[in-house]
């Protein structure tokens, strides 16, 4: 009950940053094949896959925390700042329930890091898929007659070809989703966040099986719930789902 919001927390924001940065990236991508935003992409696509978790979180907080004090170091919220009261277990929606914007602030900012360095590895999946089946879905003949009808071009990348591209990635967004509410173990213990990730190392380290069974089938829970709100996706994006 106490670290699954934590966890929610976390896993929507670091979504909500690798769709907001995967997706457009993709996009421009595949619009801009073999030129200098679609390199600059890859590059990034790249490193998010291939960076370390650890070493991105520890230097964030060296640079941001410790060095120039942008941001604020690990916790869920400073020290001087009360938690606020308990209706989703969530700080920032808690926090505007309550109007105490002081509190939403903080919580914001504290979520900030964790989130990015757990986004991050996700958004270059996400912008690769997304460019991968846009590029296929370019090659197709019904792309070539909205142009030929004398479509807009961005008439044709949004209704045309971002919709029908969008089937893959909304397979691999669910997927991750999935992923990273199982608890990232290396982001909650660097940012000492309370979550899912943290309390299951912590069942298998004093060999708490009773807490381990319960993990893993909340977890299982986790992507069978997953899984099927990307069915439902489908049934959207796809008329021929429908069908």
């Amino acid at each position: 009950v106490n670290y699954f919001p934590a966890t929610i927390e976390l896993s929507t924001a670091a979504l909500i940053f690798s769709l907001a940065i995967g997706l457009p990236a993709g996009i421009i991508s595949a619009i801009k094949r073999n030129k200098l935003s679609d390199h600059i992409v890859r590059v990034f696509s790249i490193s998010g896959l291939s960076m370390p978790v650890f070493w991105l979180g520890l230097m964030l907080l060296y640079l941001l925390y410790f060095k120039i004090e942008l941001l604020p170091g690990p916790g869920r919220l400073d020290s001087a700042i009360s938690a606020p009261a308990c209706f989703t277990g969530l700080y920032t929606i808690d926090s505007l329930i309550q109007g105490d914007l002081t509190a939403f602030i903080n919580a914001v900012r504290h979520l900030t890091m964790p989130a990015f360095v757990l986004g991050f590895g996700a958004a270059g999946t996400i912008a690769r898929i997304t460019r991968a089946s846009m590029l296929e879905v370019m090659r197709q003949e019904y792309v070539k007659t909205a142009r030929a009808k004398g479509l807009k071009e961005h008439v044709v990348i949004l209704r045309h070809i971002l919709r029908n591209s969008l089937i893959t990635p909304i397979t691999v967004i669910g997927m991750i989703y999935g992923g990273l509410l199982e608890g990232a173990v290396l982001t909650e213990t660097i940012f000492s966040w309370p979550g899912l990730g943290r309390y299951a190392t912590g069942s298998f380290l004093f060999l708490d099986f009773q807490a381990v069974m319960g993990v893993t089938l909340f977890i299982a829970v986790i992507y069978s719930v997953a899984n099927l709100i990307v069915d439902i996706a489908y049934a959207y994006l796809d008329p021929r789902v429908r069908i």
